[in-house]
């Protein structure tokens, strides 16, 4: 079975229906290229006799891009070769779009990457007036370009400025707000009249030309050249540089690519294209952002950690104890998936308070057109604000969000695990105190298990699902389906105190405020955050979370340790901490000053005071940048392998995703595993073991790195 169906009606209409054999969705893979190869030939031996053309789709989909299992394994010395069969495709596209007759894409599902650029590529677009639909160029998010026409075509229909938002931020839109944009030109109420609209169209126009074909086209909004847009253009390096901090090649080559391509003819400017396409696809940035953010992912999605031969659960209430800002997270985050919710709290006042988060939450999509009234009160309705445990009862799933106090939890576990219906499972949603220590004060501990959300919840992606030493199977899988019902993305860890992403966002900010008690400046320690690739800087992050909250964990988990007989080695970032809590009155960004101020008005800046207090000036002048980038990326990276040694970690994708999704480790470099993987394992020790020579044994390569490091293994 050909991957494009060829159909000439009785009015000379021709329909091109896109239905590759053994795929789910359509693909830019070698059997859609040779298809295509095939189809072109054909339209051109009966191109006298066609009326017009109508490109659809077989599947639910209307095309899903580019075949990344191809792109993935393309490499520095096959450039060349993908190259020619790049603008080999394009050729064909490009055949398509000047055959003389008029060509309508009729898009009957999301067309996202290849897919929009084939719809890019007739003379006229109609789609389903479906909001599941997408529309979009999301390579970039890949860390790729839209590499079949998509900076040469989007900018000739749009101009430069406008098409920007889709081709260097990944923007999606649904059928209406592309219709608005311009990149479609019809919605169709259903498939009959989507092919019906598509006849029309070609019915009164016999002969088509797309607009950069004419003579005499202008780019809307002025070429590169043109004064408004030339001053436009010169900073917009800048701006982008900005944003990237240098971290993310491919805006950067987008903006290249589409500015080039705009002051040379449409043939030319693809060639332009295919260039920076070829170079983006055989990079180091997205082999690793294509291996975690679409292989990885999409393994862990399709439940890789779960246990298999376990019926799949569906929840209907859930409850929460604590109504603070990780409760009242949970709860809308659950509530907005159609469960119901009853939030508990010491009292109703309390409870309500945390409710009107998600009525706050949800008045501004009412604003903003992404709801309706209607449906805000409906999701408001399912949330039950309470101070009675008894209202607990007939819970599938109960989630502790209470204070990090493992007395506090243990009493509010006791008072509201009995309510849990038959086959109902417990949940603490505690940061850092070992799931098996918590769950001493459950009555059924094989039914205990964590749930590490983070904050805020209703934004952050992430939820880490811990293991305890009696969790049974059962209760891991319930788990893993709840996570996935509210729309999250889980990975499973087993138990440790501060289990992965605490652990590992601990070295972070520790390093930063490390740091500063050496004397480097604080702005220099901030700057390497952001331009190593984290979102911010660790003091500012400090401030996020609040200084006493770090200070009341480190105090916590020192406690439960000496209880236990083991020793608590300070690290050199508590004096520091304690000195801005206990003397300066710094507390955090919640309190209103910390590493930070933060003025009524006005951006926050850093206390002045930090660098009088810490900063050693002659220190501060030869600090190098470098060294401090990878001080707080390689901190990361070497407790996330400490993580796998000991058993914390099962696999590599949950410590990938992980690392990025719940703690922001730079994206760039596909998450903490992935950057040892490319930095090279022999070397990244290499590294390690001079950081640790003059930065202290923190820096130590773990046996599982040496082991790897003789090999030169990359670990999967």
């Amino acid at each position: 079975m050909n991957a494009i169906r060829y159909d000439i009606d009785d009015q000379n209409t021709l329909t091109l229906t896109i239905d590759m054999p053994g795929q789910s969705a359509n693909t830019m893979n070698a059997a859609f290229r040779e298809a295509m190869t095939e189809t072109i030939s054909r339209v051109e031996q009966d191109l006298e006799t066609i009326k017009g053309i109508i490109l659809t789709s077989g599947k639910t989909t209307f095309f899903a891009g580019g075949d990344l299992n191809e792109l993935f394994k393309v490499t520095r010395e096959q450039a060349g070769e993908f190259e020619a069969m790049i603008n080999d495709l394009k050729r064909q596209m490009r055949a398509l779009e000047t055959c003389g007759k008029p060509v309508v894409a009729a898009i009957n599902g999301s067309a996202l990457g290849g897919g929009l650029e084939l719809c890019l590529a007739c003379h006229h677009r109609v789609v389903l007036d479906d909001d599941r639909i997408q529309l979009g160029l999301p390579e970039v998010t890949l860390g790729l370009l839209p590499g079949g026409g998509g900076t040469q075509r989007l900018p000739r229909m749009l101009g430069l400025e406008a098409s920007f938002p889709y081709l260097m931020e990944g923007r999606k839109s649904n059928p209406k707000a592309a219709l608005k944009a311009g990149i479609v030109d019809a919605l169709a109420t259903d498939n009959d009249d989507l092919i019906a609209q598509a006849r029309a169209f070609i019915g009164a126009n016999p002969g088509c030309q797309q607009p950069w074909d004419r003579k005499g086209f202008k780019i809307p909004g002025g070429a590169p050249q043109h004064p408004a847009m030339a001053q436009k253009l010169a900073i917009a390096p800048a701006m982008l540089k900005q944003k990237t901090k240098g971290c993310y090649p491919a805006p950067e080559a987008i903006l290249s690519a589409a500015v080039e391509g705009a002051q040379v003819d449409f043939d030319n400017g693809q060639l332009i294209e295919t260039r920076y396409f070829a170079q983006l696809v055989c990079g180091q940035v997205a082999k690793n952002m294509t291996g975690t953010f679409w292989f990885q992912l999409n393994a862990i999605k399709a439940g890789e950690s779960r246990p298999q031969g376990i019926e799949k659960a569906r929840f209907q209430k859930v409850g929460i104890l604590g109504a603070g800002m990780m409760g009242a997270g949970i709860a809308y985050s659950t509530a907005t998936r159609g469960l119901d919710v009853v939030l508990k709290d010491v009292s109703v006042e309390n409870a309500e308070k945390g409710k009107a988060y998600s009525q706050k939450l949800l008045d501004r999509k009412v604003s903003r057109g992404r709801t309706t009234a209607e449906e805000r009160d409906a999701v408001l309705a399912r949330i039950q604000a309470t101070d009675t445990a008894a209202d607990l009862a007939g819970c599938d799933l109960i989630i502790e969000a209470v204070f990090e106090d493992s007395d506090l939890k243990a009493k509010v576990t006791r008072e509201a695990e009995q309510q849990l219906a038959d086959g109902g499972i417990f949940a603490s949603n505690t940061s850092t105190i070992p799931i098996t220590q918590l769950a001493k004060a459950s009555s059924d501990p094989d039914k205990f298990i964590g749930l590490h959300f983070f904050s805020p919840v209703d934004k952050m992606q992430l939820v880490e699902i811990i293991v305890g030493e009696k969790t049974s199977d059962d209760t891991l899988a319930r788990a893993f389906d709840y996570v996935q019902q509210i729309g999250k993305i889980p990975i499973v860890v087993n138990d440790s105190r501060g289990f992965f992403t605490s652990r590992v966002f601990g070295t972070f900010v520790n390093e930063g405020v490390a740091m500063v008690k050496e004397g480097i400046h604080p702005a220099s320690i901030e700057n390497a955050g952001v331009l190593s690739g984290m979102p911010v800087g660790p003091l500012a992050i400090c401030d996020e979370v609040s200084l006493t909250l770090i200070q009341h964990v480190r105090n916590q988990s020192r406690k439960d340790m000496e209880a236990a007989g083991k020793s608590w080695t300070p690290h050199p970032a508590e004096a520091v901490i304690d000195a801005m809590v206990n003397e300066h009155d710094r507390k955090g960004k919640a309190a209103g000053a910390g590493f930070y101020d933060y003025p009524a008005s006005g951006r926050k800046h850093l206390w002045p005071g930090l660098a009088e207090h810490y900063t050693d000036q002659a220190k501060a002048s030869e600090v190098d940048l470098q060294t401090l980038k990878d001080r707080l990326l390689f901190i990361q990276a070497i407790e996330t392998v400490r993580c796998l040694e000991e058993n914390v970690l099962r696999t590599v994708e949950d410590a990938n995703v992980g690392s990025i999704f719940g703690i922001g480790f730079a994206p760039w470099s596909g998450g903490a595993i992935q950057f040892i993987n490319q930095y090279g394992v022999r070397r990244f020790a290499e590294r390690a073991r001079e950081l640790a020579d003059v930065f202290g044994e923190r820096f130590t390569p773990p046996r599982l790195l040496l082991e790897k490091a003789e090999g030169d293994t990359p670990f999967e």
